[in-house]
């Protein structure tokens, strides 16, 4: 029979490789991200080798973590890439791009693993170590009041190599809102997280996904696109650290968006459940992708 220690190798030496496959996966349906015309943000050790970028470029984010896998197969605005000089930095997008998007291609074995009402300084930092851990890269969903009180976590999620993205100042119900008010939500979290990590957000959610006309057409105008998810635990109302793990390793299918939290109230329960479930599926064959910064 096996020892202990042989088992305990046998079962990281098959995480490994599945992870290798993973990123083999993504890197056989293209290296470059389907988001825009950019790569996936190269390692610390490339970045200070290359050029130096010119004076008007913006500073980056920081590299991914170790290991993990390209950026991954989030559906590409039309049009996407580099806008032409002169443009404003608000991108005003189609109603096509605007459609918010609930699911990844369900052709791969991938997850799009969001975490919202960040950032908290009791839950964020275990998160991020825990994503670190597992080479998994995440879309950070920020209250732009949590944000403004930790700027520090913001740029440490940055550094990690994770995506920022909207989700208000104050999260709201934007369905009983103006259009101005609504405005003002958006506008200053994108502001706020721009001048913390020197990249403008790309991505918006709504509240409780709660998006109205209003929501799209302020977003629309800002250059925000709208992502919603496909597996909710409901780790916000606290069920229980297992109901928690069981509704994600029940509900997960290629192309799934997961909603998690790290804010808002004791998400105690979310961090434990991420300890079981990450590396489950990362077992089960999965990898993690996250729209590039």
């Amino acid at each position: 029979m096996l020892s202990d220690r042989q088992i305990s190798a046998q079962i990281t030496s098959r995480r490994l490789l599945l992870v290798a496959a993973g990123m083999s996966l993504l890197g056989a349906a293209g290296c470059r991200s389907p988001w825009s015309d950019e790569g996936t943000a190269p390692s610390a050790e490339a970045a200070a080798s290359a050029a130096a970028p010119p004076p008007t470029a913006p500073p980056t984010a920081g590299a991914p973590p170790a290991g993990a896998p390209p950026a991954g197969p989030f559906p590409p605005p039309a049009g996407s890439g580099a806008p032409p000089a002169g443009e404003p930095v608000h991108r005003e997008l189609t109603e096509e791009e605007s459609k918010p998007v609930f699911e990844l291609d369900p052709g791969q074995r991938v997850v799009g693993l969001t975490i919202d009402d960040g950032p908290d300084p009791r839950h964020t930092p275990t998160v991020l170590a825990l994503l670190q851990q597992y080479g998994i890269r995440a879309t950070f969903f920020l209250i732009g009041e949590n944000a403004a009180e930790h700027p520090e976590l913001v740029r440490e999620i940055a550094d990690h190599g994770h995506h920022i993205a909207n989700h208000t100042w104050t999260h709201p119900d934007l369905r009983h809102m103006s259009e101005e008010a609504v405005r003002d939500e958006l506008e200053r979290t994108s502001d706020l997280l721009q001048r913390t990590t020197g990249r403008q957000p790309t991505w918006f959610r709504a509240p409780g996904g709660d998006w109205s006309p209003v929501a799209l057409r302020v977003s629309r105008a800002l250059g925000l696109r709208n992502l919603g998810w496909s597996v909710d635990p409901q780790d916000w109302a606290r069920p229980g650290t297992s109901v928690i793990v069981d509704r994600i390793l029940k509900n997960v299918r290629p192309g799934s968006i997961v909603l998690n939290h790290d804010g808002g109230g004791d998400r105690s329960q979310t961090v434990a459940a991420m300890k079981t479930y990450l590396p489950a599926l990362l077992d089960s064959g999965y990898s993690f992708s996250a729209p590039p910064n």
